[in-house]
């Protein structure tokens, strides 16, 4: 084997490397269990209830805001069974509408569904925090780009929710979206 070869090799084992120790460590690296024990308890039959006003920020893939928006959702419950809209206006002028359904099973696993949502996407509950994984389908708009999510919530003592997602592709982050929930005024 030639030098560059060797000098190719190597540089994709220390790539490798550096991925991994970023997945035990990093966001990716969270669990359910983590918040098991912190309080007040995030239900989200509970929290997600009624009229919700979300604020926040999308991050490019350089780590720079590509997008700030405003999103008024609804929610309501029937026992386990909810249905919550989504109505995003971002500072571009674009809007989105996403209807979801939520159904949390027994031990706190939510099931999650929408239009624009690949499959089925999973979730927990615990303590304070709550997870979900999602494939998502962006609008054709946004490149019709198919991407795997994983939102965080945690719940703040004084009700706010607060969110961080990681979008990727292929494995790599392309964006990151923080946002607030709140009760709406």
């Amino acid at each position: 084997m030639s030098g560059l070869a060797y000098a190719l090799l190597g540089a994709l084992v220390a790539l490798g490397l550096v991925a991994a120790a970023a997945r035990l460590r990093g966001f990716a690296s969270q669990k359910p269990e983590h918040y098991a024990e912190r309080t007040p308890a995030f239900d989200i039959r509970e929290r997600l209830q009624g009229a919700i006003l979300c604020e926040g920020v999308l991050y490019g893939p350089l780590g720079r805001v590509t997008s700030r928006f405003v999103a008024d959702m609804n929610a309501r419950w029937e026992g386990d069974r909810g249905h919550m809209t989504e109505a995003f206006r971002y500072d571009t002028g674009t809007t989105q509408d996403r209807e979801w359904t939520l159904i949390v099973h027994e031990g706190g696993r939510i099931e999650a569904t929408a239009p624009d949502i690949i499959g089925t996407g999973e979730g927990w509950q615990k303590g304070a925090a709550v997870c979900l994984k999602y494939r998502i389908r962006l609008p054709e708009q946004a490149g019709g780009h198919v991407l795997d999510v994983t939102d965080w919530m945690y719940l703040i003592e004084n009700g706010t929710i607060m969110n961080r997602s990681e979008f990727r592709k292929f494995g790599i982050k392309v964006a990151e979206l923080v946002a607030t929930m709140r009760p709406a005024p």
